[in-house]
């Protein structure tokens, strides 16, 4: 059996004392920028290089996040970050953005390189083409089963790393655009405003409300030793929002398990028994196995439970004003709290959460009188989310077990960022790089196959019948199960001729790309080509490997985040001559990020739903609703199997959440042909839309006129940043 690493978060000083005294083997932690927790902590510069010297002295790792996207105008700053990083040489870096790999491949070579979950690799082909370009460790996506874990060792020497517990998302990882439609606060920036934890209001006639969105955590300390037989080479564990408490418990509860393999069932089993019963006092949410065992099991869900976390007391009886206090009488059942503990109360409309250490509690018969924060009222929930006791006794098991990893006085570690320019990087022209074809593989003439123009996009074969009425210069369709039965005509399904012929359709390959689709494509991609289908738009690294040989055309679709020139610069490595701009990208970033020579090789998105959620699951036997909406009265659409034709993902038992309201920029496509850009997409996937509506799109584009209730997106405010910048 390999030797395998326990990886803790480390959130804090605190934290990283906990996590490491209780037994971690390695440690992530975050410095002040570029990682993607943000609303933590984070440690000092002169931190961060006391922490590193301390842990090698201890035989431990520390490895740094640098997990999220950046912006062009940003590329210094992560230069002097990475230039830093080369200095105090950590034991890798956790990375998102191309464009950090690209920028570290190139300019400093002896930084590990691991690839975050937030890439969202789930596949040996993506694996295997990031350790080509100098990836030694990937944090593989969670929505994997162990079988598809197994089936990617099998594969690859790359290192692989998965999350063993810890809060979930419901988006496939990577792919959560929710938190960045509602306010540019992007979980690829760091800023996650956790809209998964929200409460929702379905707008059909009886109308319910719940958490809808909000998984259970996930916990898989039982299934340590099947993971560990599957070959994987690292445990993670997520909290850098966390505490110390934590941090302590969760990490000596899979020391144990993780201690005990090897030594027999019957000691692994007694072990993970009495690591099951440490996690009793973790304080989080419900536990789950996640997709560990089935796609189809939607028990991570409950509607009923609050997003929030810790153990709840229940709801607010009564509240009253004592001295200076605000009292809340909570039933005093199984769980009784005391003076120093912390509790978390949420408002019943879900509008406020608020975390507050109790200073007092009364009795009163069965029940119990607590302070609570002010303006809080009756029905509220109230969650305990830290005892005073556990705290004490963690601290006091710590500090006798060893000094602080930090010391006190960090004077002498001086290192921090300097001032350097970022070096230029060079974009090839369209036509110097080969699209994903070999030597002996005849190239399309791109700038013949891709005229300039208004391209449309859509999900279904039903809906190029409707795109075809606006006459865009070339359809691009969602490549599923229902097209490729269309395409190929598998099941006699080619009812008519398509609206368009082959060379007028670009399929895009949903970003999500699982195991389980390993055999499914290489044997679709020669048909497919042999039809005559030429172009393809990718949106997951795996997808470059499916057309090694083959003379086709590659578009980088917008979940590849091609914010900068650096991330760019890497798409083009993989072959790719065409990028879609990012959804989630801004006027100003976009003309920053590509000179005026290179934007004609630019698609930009001018109408979208987009996908806020995109999840691997199937939710419409747990919800038979579509239109839902939140507390600030944002209307939603949940896109299921039941709501739609076709299925969602070429390996099905896909749900999407969508706007009602679409983002749009049509108005402004006069403005971008100005300043160099010649190709806009109208993407129409996502809700069913009509014919009419089509036609209403492209009108406004072609006329250039704002369409009413849209939304901008990101266009014009650009990404919330807390430090102004």
């Amino acid at each position: 059996m390999n030797t395998i690493e326990l990886v803790a978060p480390a959130g804090s000083p605190e934290a990283l004392d906990a996590a490491i005294g209780a037994g971690a083997d390695a440690v992530y932690l975050g410095v002040k920028n570029f990682n993607a927790r943000l609303r933590t902590t984070n440690f000092a510069y002169s931190q961060v290089e006391a922490a590193i010297r301390t842990l090698r002295r201890m035989g431990k790792r520390c490895y740094i996040t640098v997990n999220t996207v950046f912006e062009q105008r940003e590329a210094d700053r992560m230069y002097q970050l990475l230039n830093y990083l080369s200095r105090i040489e950590p034991d890798g870096i956790i990375v998102q953005d191309f464009g950090v790999a690209y920028m570290a491949r190139r300019h400093f070579p002896s930084l590990k390189l691991h690839a975050s979950t937030q890439m969202n690799i789930a596949s040996d082909r993506g694996v295997n083409i990031l350790s080509k370009r100098g990836v030694s460790r990937v944090v593989l996506a969670r929505e994997l089963a162990l079988e598809e874990i197994r089936d990617i060792r099998s594969k690859t020497n790359v290192e692989l790393e998965v999350f063993v517990h810890g809060a979930l998302c419901i988006s496939e990882s990577g792919l959560c655009l929710f938190s960045s439609f509602l306010g540019g606060k992007s979980a690829n920036r760091g800023m996650c405003a956790q809209a998964c934890r929200r409460m929702y209001r379905t707008a059909s006639c009886a109308s319910e409300e719940g958490y809808f969105f909000s998984p259970a955590d996930l916990q898989m300390i039982e299934k340590i030793p099947f993971l560990a037989d599957a070959g994987v080479n690292a445990f993670k564990i997520e909290g850098r929002m966390k505490s110390a408490d934590y941090a302590g418990v969760v990490v000596s509860a899979y020391r144990m398990a993780i201690d005990s393999l090897g030594g027999g069932e019957g000691q692994t089993a007694e072990a993970i028994e009495r690591a099951k019963r440490i996690l009793q006092n973790d304080f989080a949410r419900e536990k789950t196995l996640f997709h560990y065992d089935s796609h189809a099991d939607l028990s991570f869900l409950n509607p009923r439970k609050t997003g929030g976390v810790g153990i709840a007391l229940g709801k607010i009886l009564k509240v009253r004003k004592k001295g200076e206090d605000c009292q809340g009488l909570i039933a005093y059942g199984n769980t009784p709290v005391a003076e120093g503990d912390s509790i978390r109360v949420h408002s019943s409309n879900d509008r406020r959460r608020l975390s507050h250490k109790v200073t007092t509690v009364e009795m009163a018969g069965s029940d119990a009188w607590i302070s609570i924060p002010p303006d809080f009222t009756v029905g509220d929930d109230v969650f305990l989310i830290q005892t005073k006791a556990m705290s004490w006794r963690e601290s006091l098991r710590e500090s006798r077990r060893r000094q602080p990893i930090i010391p006190k006085n960090t004077g002498m570690f001086k290192r921090a960022p300097g001032h350097e320019k970022a070096p230029c990087v060079e974009l090839a022209g369209r036509g110097k790089v080969g699209a994903g074809a070999t030597s002996g593989a005849k190239k399309p003439k791109s700038a013949k196959i891709l005229p300039e123009g208004l391209y449309a996009a859509v999900s279904h074969i039903s809906d190029l019948y409707a795109a075809q009425s606006i006459k865009p210069v070339k359809a691009i369709l969602t490549l599923n199960t229902d097209a490729l039965d269309h395409l190929l005509n598998i099941h006699g399904k080619r009812k008519q001729p398509l609206p368009f012929r082959a060379d007028d359709i670009i399929l895009a390959l949903d970003p999500f790309f699982p195991q389980a689709l390993e055999s499914f494509f290489p044997e679709a991609v020669p048909r497919l080509c042999r039809e005559g289908y030429r172009m393809f738009e990718i949106n997951n690294p795996a997808h470059v490997s499916l057309f090694r040989n083959f003379a086709v055309e590659l578009i980088a679709g917008p979940y590849l985040y091609a914010f900068n020139r650096f991330a760019a610069a890497f798409i083009q490595e993989l072959g790719v001559n065409y990028i879609v701009s990012p959804l989630e990208n801004n006027r100003q970033n976009l003309e920053r990020t590509f000179e005026r020579q290179e934007r004609s090789s630019v698609f930009v998105p001018v109408f979208a739903y987009p996908a806020l959620f995109r999840i691997r699951n199937d939710l419409s036997p747990l919800y038979p609703w579509e239109r839902f909406s939140d507390n600030q009265d944002e209307r939603f659409s949940l896109i299921t199997e039941r709501n739609k034709s076709g299925a969602a993902g070429p390996g099905a038992g896909e749900s999407l959440v969508v706007p009602e309201k679409p983002f749009s920029i049509v108005d402004k496509i006069p403005f971008l042909r100005e300043a160099g850009f010649r190709r806009f997409i109208l993407d129409f996937s996502g809700p069913a839309l009509k014919k009419k509506e089509y036609k209403t799109v492209m009108a406004a584009a072609q006329e250039g006129a704002p369409l009413p209730n849209a939304s901008r997106f990101n266009w014009k405010g650009g990404f919330f940043h807390d430090d102004g910048k």
